[in-house]
């Protein structure tokens, strides 16, 4: 027995520790992307165009890197998606260097390559256990963030200056986790790709017809493109009202520390009150951060308000991905998370490319109403389906 479960254990630690990695990337670009692009860029406006495409790159690599990891296997695929990074690292930190704003937006679009193949951790994690302990193998490494949460915000104060050229070295420094990634990776030992009888497969139009489908696509992607939407922002507007770097970094160092954190818990929560009551009450702290920005802009505005968002995103993402997996079978799987993952991905780089452009004509504050509306959908399909309990395997707290 010993023997049969250390497999099991080393991969929920290699998975975690490659999501710990993978956040950390992603937080040390939220970091400094927009901040980067503002200081080359031939119009201010622009400037959130190399988030914007680092978003792209995953939206428009997802469904590739699905059907090589289909092929391929999950291992092979993260360490694809090791060497996009390394490539991606390179390209933006050469551009920074050299002043060239379009070259380190293709760099981030080749570094968000890497974030379509890392987003799969989760459903690695949920294929290398059993049924019962999918919900909280998926919240234990989405857990790994927190590791990230902080390493990414304070790798960017030691390396935004390490180089003449300001943020080279934190685009230098992702190409140091990229590699130790690519080393985890001969640690892991997780299922072979199995063939799916692709007949049988419901289409994905069919599937986002049920409500409980629908409830967990709506959730999952509208909480995660208004998070993008407003954090994406954030270090912009907090930029034009005069708050130091060292203020950006850590208030998105305690945004990423909701988003994770809170996975500890998130699903023993749903076990225990059901899923439709978590979404819900992930909506309820992204309204609460949209009001608190609404209110001023401050530090502590700032603090607070994201923080809301990063819980809210949490229990948001987690809820909407636990009731995809319960809802759909093995023959279903497939198309249900590449539909979610091409959704997800696209929505985020329709949020990052409007956040930028909507803070520059509209305001701060203007953009951050017209956010509510995205949870308002979120809402209204968890009412309809706590009304049809019956719907979903997971729409009710378990006895």
């Amino acid at each position: 027995m010993e023997a049969k479960e250390q497999p099991y254990r080393r991969n929920l630690l290699v998975l975690l520790v490659l999501q710990s990695l993978s956040t950390t990337a992603a937080v040390v670009l939220a970091t400094v992307n927009g901040l980067a692009g503002l200081s080359i860029a031939p119009d201010r406006s622009l400037a959130t165009i190399p988030t914007t495409a680092f978003v792209l790159g995953g939206a428009i690599s997802t469904y590739f890197a699905s059907l090589y990891m289909a092929r391929f296997g999950r291992r092979a695929g993260f360490r694809m998606g090791a060497l996009w990074a390394i490539a991606g690292a390179g390209i933006c930190a050469y551009a920074m260097h050299h002043h060239r704003f379009w070259l380190l937006c293709f760099g981030s679009l080749v570094f968000g390559t890497h974030n379509a193949f890392a987003q799969y951790h989760r459903f690695a994690a949920a294929e290398a256990v059993s049924a019962p302990l999918r919900s909280r193998a998926i919240s234990w490494v989405l857990a790994g963030g927190v590791v990230g949460a902080v390493l990414g915000p304070e790798s960017t104060k030691l390396s935004k200056g390490l180089t003449s050229t300001v943020f080279v070295g934190s685009y230098l420094s992702l190409i140091a986790f990229a590699l130790l990634a690519l080393a985890l990776t001969f640690l892991l030992s997780l299922p072979p790709p199995q063939r799916e009888n692709t007949q049988r497969s419901v289409g994905a139009l069919r599937l986002l017809r049920r409500l409980d489908v629908a409830v967990a696509v709506a959730s999952a992607v509208l909480g995660y493109a208004v998070m993008v939407f407003l954090m994406t922002a954030t270090p912009l507007a907090m930029d034009h009202h005069r708050h130091p770097f060292s203020d950006t970094a850590w208030v998105i160092e305690w945004h990423v520390l909701g988003m994770f954190v809170p996975s500890f818990v998130t699903g023993s929560i749903i076990r225990r009150v059901g899923v439709v009551k978590v979404i819900l009450a992930g909506a309820a702290m992204m309204a609460l951060c949209i009001g608190v920005n609404f209110a001023g802009v401050t530090m502590a505005h700032f603090w607070v308000a994201l923080l809301l968002l990063g819980v809210g995103w949490n229990f948001m993402f987690i809820g909407g991905t636990t009731l995809l997996a319960e809802s759909c079978t093995d023959q279903d799987k497939s198309v249900a998370q590449g539909t979610n993952e091409v959704l997800v991905f696209g929505a985020n780089t329709a949020a990052s490319l409007s956040a930028g452009v909507l803070l520059h004509h509209v305001g701060w504050q203007a953009m951050n109403v017209m956010a509510l509306p995205f949870l308002l959908v979120v809402v209204a399909l968890c009412v309809a389906l706590a009304f049809r309990p019956g719907e979903g395997p997971k729409a009710r707290p378990e006895a």
